[in-house]
């Protein structure tokens, strides 16, 4: 049974008001909410234990985001086998991959699932019920304009980024795929996070899952030519996700139209209003800044890093994309935080969405910190997967070595942005990643361009600027970034 808030029990003239019934009397029996067995998620999601909330929503999600990482892997080790150049052209592009993903999913895809999940937590129903026509109205605004940005001023792009010959060549051609078919990129995620504002996560957590057990094989059928398919090289995997994502959008629409969920998509509730556009925008513009600044930090970063050379470039590109696949698997309790911080923002209960922020953060600072003790350790665990190169090697395992302790506070950082979603502010998130391009980036810079020193001091500064991130993240809403404490 997917985890949905149900209102289809409720007796009234309206669905709208039924919720708003539940909403003023949790109570309605002698026993409290929280200790009748029969309780629905509503009622868990405002009174239940924060813990075993947190983890039974956010369970689904990591799972399915650490099996979609295997297709991350699966990728780099198949484009591993046409040497070290198509590796540099994966690493050229796959910044912007991420920043779509962030941007549809984590960004306009998070206020959305707070815009659903604030309006349920409420009471008003038939408001969410027109969300959703909003929604998929930015993700097609999204899409085009990430098309448009990417064949008016890509090519340049990727020449900035250090995009020379054989590398620019295989870097292009990945790209005119992905940005040709991005509009499913968005639209998956954006139906994803319906789901999500609902409480629902197993639905978008198993078109995840189904989608990455059609990637993978499909990704080294095209990217190495198995069988019947064509060898298209590192275009490959672009052609890969695009398919990958019609059927993820499929999949996700098919419910949403023809079955009975509390969020449905109806011709009657295509009412465009320019106050529920507002809505969303209001967390996913200020929102959109964090994913851009933490791109733009590895993009400029990779930049320098071609200073060194290709193999500097290729093992940056295997060492950055682990911090990558980290940003999905901390999204699964990001998403999870975002709808219980929400439902609770709604219903004002400010105190008990500051505990589950905080209950999050602990998670996703264990998760990532732990992840990036691993790697620090045994860096040759993650980059030996990939290559042999001993150059290439030498600096995936140096990035590892000086960033990866710095996971802790790329987790909590992250985490806690999310939760801020369901705040509905996102001001100081935003503020952190700003210190953090200035320092990683900023300093980067100058020790590289101007004092000539060499890549180790570079990953140092790329590991502060993570430390600002989490730290002044999670200074701001200890300070009371969320609104003041009420007993």
């Amino acid at each position: 049974m997917n985890h949905q808030l149900d209102f289809s029990t409720l007796k009234g003239p309206s669905m709208g008001e039924q919720a708003s019934a539940l909403q003023k009397n949790l109570y309605v029996d002698s026993v409290p909410a929280r200790e009748r067995p029969d309780r629905t998620l509503t009622e868990d999601l405002l009174e239940g234990p924060i813990l075993p909330m947190l983890i039974r929503l956010a369970s689904p999600n990591v799972l399915a985001f650490f099996i979609q990482s295997m297709v991350s892997i699966a990728e780099v080790w198949y484009v591993g086998h046409l040497g070290t150049l198509s590796l540099a052209s994966l690493a050229l592009v796959f910044p912007l991959l991420m920043l779509m993903q962030m941007l549809s999913g984590g960004a306009l895809g998070g206020a959305v699932a707070s815009s659903v999940a604030r309006s349920i937590g409420s009471g008003h129903i038939d408001r969410a019920q027109t969300l959703v026509w909003h929604a998929l109205v930015l993700a097609l605004a999204g899409a085009g304009l990430c098309s448009a940005l990417y064949f008016l001023f890509g090519q340049s792009f990727l020449k900035l980024l250090g995009g020379r010959g054989e590398i620019l060549i295989g870097a292009q051609a990945y790209a005119v795929v992905l940005f040709s078919g991005c509009v499913l990129i968005w639209t998956t995620n954006i139906l994803a996070s319906i789901y999500r504002g609902m409480g629902d996560m197993k639905s978008p957590s198993a078109a995840l899952v189904l989608g990455v057990f059609i990637q993978i094989p499909l990704s080294g059928a095209l990217i190495l030519g198995w069988g019947p398919f064509p060898r298209l090289g590192v275009p490959g995997a672009a052609v890969s996700a695009v398919c990958s994502a019609a059927i993820m959008t499929t999949i996700l629409l098919w419910p949403l139209i023809f079955r009975n969920l509390v969020v449905n998509i109806r011709l009657s509730g295509l009412h465009l209003k320019k106050d529920l556009f507002r809505d969303i925008l209001r967390v996913g513009l200020p929102a959109s800044v964090s994913p851009l600044l933490s791109v733009l930090t590895i993009v400029c970063i990779t930049s320098l890093v071609s200073r060194f050379g290709p193999a500097a470039l290729a093992g940056y590109g295997i060492g950055a994309r682990l911090e990558f696949l980290l940003i999905p698997l901390i999204f699964g309790i990001g998403a999870a935080l975002t709808a219980m911080v929400g439902v609770n923002m709604g219903a004002g209960k400010l105190n008990r969405a500051l505990r589950i922020g905080w209950t999050g953060a602990a998670a996703a600072g264990l998760l990532a910190g732990g992840i990036g003790l691993v790697v620090a350790v045994r860096p040759e665990w993650w980059v030996g997967l990939y290559t042999a190169d001993p150059e290439v090697v030498a600096s995936g395992s140096l990035y590892l070595r000086v960033v990866g302790g710095m996971y802790v506070f790329q987790g909590v950082g992250l985490s806690l942005y999310f939760a801020s979603q369901g705040a509905g502010t996102v001001f100081w998130p935003v503020a952190a990643g700003v210190l953090r391009v200035i320092v990683a980036v900023g300093g980067a810079m100058v020790a590289v361009l101007l004092l000539d020193m060499g890549l180790k001091t570079l990953l140092f500064l790329t590991a502060a600027g993570m430390l600002i991130f989490g730290s002044v993240t999670a200074l701001s809403i200890l300070c009371g970034a969320w609104g003041k404490l009420r007993s």
